[in-house]
């Protein structure tokens, strides 16, 4: 029996050791670096959105006055139904689906 309490008195040295070390470790080595690389991007990415929305911003006006009014006025009609159906489709997955008794879709009828 006295070799079974020393085997589990080691077991439980060497559990606490390793963890002691994996800590101290991940304390004193790994959380500063990740800090420093989670900082470093923080920079980045505060330097690079200015010029991405711009870039955008500029994009986005050339094709609107490239486009002729008939497409543009078509495209934001598309654009509005897909924008609804996505948000009506995302609340139904978060809410559920609505009952039978409410809206139709316009090919239900």
């Amino acid at each position: 029996m006295a070799f079974g309490w020393t085997l589990l008195a080691v077991v439980v040295a060497t559990g606490l050791t390793v963890l002691l070390v994996l800590a101290g470790f991940w304390i004193a080595v790994v959380r500063p670096y990740l800090d420093k690389k989670v900082g470093e991007v923080i920079e980045a990415a505060r330097q690079i959105e200015p010029g991405v929305k711009r870039g955008v911003r500029e994009g986005v006006e050339e094709t609107f006055k490239d486009l002729p009014e008939a497409t543009l006025k078509e495209s934001s009609r598309q654009f509005r139904r897909f924008g609804s159906g996505l948000f009506e489709n995302g609340l139904s997955s978060l809410l559920g689906d609505p009952p039978d008794g409410g809206r139709r879709n316009s090919g239900d009828r």
